[in-house]
């Protein structure tokens, strides 16, 4: 049996579960201070997931997305990461129930970030391609190049039709990108590297089941990114949304139906909520906390980041799952803790929204930033700072900013590799489309 070397401490041990932006920024915050921190997170590292779309789509390599947590705290005294698997919480021992035994605590942040949403329709999920972290990402591009290699030696067209069918479904940033990118790939790879295939018979589709794209961007940056999809060739459909997906047929509320292998999935997420969690203290899927992120109902136990709903007035739904809002909390938390360790009032934490963006594709953006609108090639290279500034680690800066001057005046995405093949072992492949 596996036990656990963290046993209480007479110095307070602030346990965070998760690497993500608002767990990293909670840990940075407490760096110097007289705290034990341990973070707990399944990988040994963490991912830049707005760029996870360019993995998935032959831009980048994987790892330059991607930086080991121990290297982004090897000198912060204090700090100590373990790789590990979060079973269960057990607040009235404050406890922890994880694959390499139990641990103590004596403040727990929950910054486990979010899952997909497939809106409890089983068979989508099954057939569907998420694209939540690295792995899946990995996943997606391998299972997007295997159906090119093999329309390029079938026979029969409507199967052949169905392998070259990409749908999106989901028109938040993730969605909108995705699309860009599979259009680009289109436009200027696969001419080149597939000549035998016309690419007349490359579809792709967008689909969003309410009336706009970027649905929580200005109407302006809506109507442009749509402009900007439809004009590279993708297929925009609103106000429709996805019935059923049985990994040959996808079927929609419009009363379309379409022959597809490839079903791409970014049409919602939920919070990556822990068993133990009360089910009183869960609404819509996110963990329920109030304005000092301390979750109701549940002493020293605190949540950020997307699985955390702080309801407000101004936000009656939580706070946008976005990198931003993860990491002011985890700044404002961090100050809180240490106010609360101390016996001092903590403060309400109040989200300052810096703007929104979307990349459509080369030269081709849109950014809300306060009433400040703007669309099109500056959008473009303010989006590309702003990713590029955000990432962890020099190198992967350095990497990802060759790699963006590589494809940009070689119209080339180089990462176009087969390592791991996909294998969904558990679909039944048929010779036939339904």
């Amino acid at each position: 049996m596996k036990t656990s070397s963290f046993v209480p401490n007479k110095i307070p041990r602030v346990v965070i579960i998760g690497g993500g932006f608002g767990g990293i920024e909670l840990a940075k915050k407490l760096k110097n201070k007289n705290i034990q921190v341990l973070m707990l997170d399944r990988h040994n590292y963490h991912t830049f997931q707005p760029l996870l779309y360019q993995v998935a789509t032959g831009g980048l390599e994987a790892d330059s997305i991607a930086f080991p947590l121990r290297k982004i705290f090897k000198k912060q005294d204090g700090f100590t990461f373990r790789m590990a698997e979060v079973t269960k919480v057990v607040p009235a021992q404050n406890v922890l129930e994880t694959s390499i035994g139990p641990i103590h605590y004596d403040y727990l942040v929950i910054a486990t970030g979010s899952d997909t949403n497939f809106f409890g329709q089983k068979e989508v999920e099954h057939y569907a391609m998420p694209m939540k972290t690295i792995p899946e990402a990995l996943n997606l591009r391998s299972m997007i190049l295997q159906n090119l290699e093999e329309a390029l030696i079938e026979s029969d067209s409507v199967r052949k039709s169905a392998l070259l069918d990409f749908v999106v479904v989901g028109g938040g940033p993730t969605g909108v990108e995705l699309s860009g990118a599979l259009a680009e790939l289109k436009m200027h790879i696969l001419p080149t590297d597939y000549p035998e295939l016309d690419s007349d018979q490359i579809h792709i589709r967008l689909i969003e089941g309410s009336p706009n794209l970027l649905g929580t961007m200005s109407e302006q940056a809506s109507s442009s990114a749509k402009a900007f999809l439809e004009k590279i060739g993708v297929q925009v459909y609103t106000n429709v949304r996805v019935e059923g997906y049985d990994g040959y047929l996808i079927r929609l509320s419009n009363g379309e139906s379409i022959n597809t292998k490839n079903v791409l999935w970014s049409a919602g997420i939920k919070g990556a909520v822990l068993a133990g969690i009360p089910p009183e203290s869960v609404v819509r899927g996110r963990i329920k906390v109030d304005t000092y992120n301390s979750v109701v109902g549940l002493d020293n136990i605190f949540a950020i980041g997307d699985v955390a709903a702080m309801v407000t007035d101004k936000y009656p739904n939580g706070h946008p799952c976005v990198a931003p809002v993860a990491i002011q909390q985890g700044g404002e938390l961090a100050m809180n803790l240490l106010k609360m360790i101390n016996h001092r009032k903590p403060e309400a934490f109040v989200y300052f929204d810096k703007g929104s963006m979307a990349t459509v594709g080369r030269n081709k953006a849109v950014v809300d930033i306060g009433h400040i609108r703007f669309q099109g090639v500056f959008a473009w290279f303010v989006w590309m700072l702003v990713h590029l500034m955000s990432l962890v680690g020099f190198r992967n800066k350095v990497v990802t900013f060759v790699n963006w001057v590589w494809s940009y005046f070689s119209y080339d995405r180089g990462i176009r590799l087969i390592i791991r093949p996909f294998n969904r072992s558990s679909m039944t492949e048929d010779t036939t489309i339904k």
